[in-house]
């Protein structure tokens, strides 16, 4: 038994190290993704370089109980966010009609985003050994460039820390 709890250990380690030797990082270019919404539009990434900077907030299931907090802060609270030049957005691995089920629970008034193919979070190194998107949100400019990476959400105050984010981070206000 003891052998065996060494080896797991020893897996896990060399699987940790391979991750984060291809995580994103902050500086690097957003990988483009093109993903369908909630509202039957699709989202691409690349249609807001040079125009308006992105937020792409991850999470891991529609209707589960912390992905239903932060869905509503952004909702409720959504307003603080809408002051900054940015398109805000979560996204899943879900499928459409489970996001849209969600979106019309939580009274979603912004894009919520599909990615049942999980291309896009492969892409963004967020799905996680249960095969769905880990909570990480990641701030985009203008440009295309990673700003910040955010693996510290609090479900309940998630719309106050994005707008404090945002102007920590110096996004325009409109």
């Amino acid at each position: 038994m003891k052998k065996l709890l060494s080896l797991l250990g020893i897996i896990s380690c060399a699987i940790s190290l391979t991750l984060s030797a291809n995580e994103l990082k902050v500086g690097d270019k957003a990988p483009n993704f093109k993903l369908q919404a909630t509202n039957g539009d699709f989202y691409q990434l690349s249609d807001y370089q040079g125009k308006q900077a992105v937020v792409l907030a991850w999470y891991p299931m529609a209707n589960t109980r912390g992905c239903t907090i932060e869905c509503k802060s952004l909702t409720e609270k959504g307003h603080l966010i809408r002051k900054y030049d940015v398109s805000y957005f979560m996204a899943s691995v879900d499928p459409l009609d489970d996001n849209r089920d969600f979106a019309e629970k939580t009274g979603a008034d912004f894009p919520m985003l599909s990615d049942p193919t999980k291309a896009a979070a492969k892409a963004y190194d967020v799905l996680n050994f249960a095969g769905v998107a880990s909570r990480v949100t990641f701030y985009i400019d203008k440009a295309g460039m990673i700003i910040k990476i955010d693996e510290d959400i609090s479900p309940r105050t998630a719309a106050e820390d994005m707008a404090e984010n945002l102007k920590i981070l110096g996004v325009s206000l409109l």
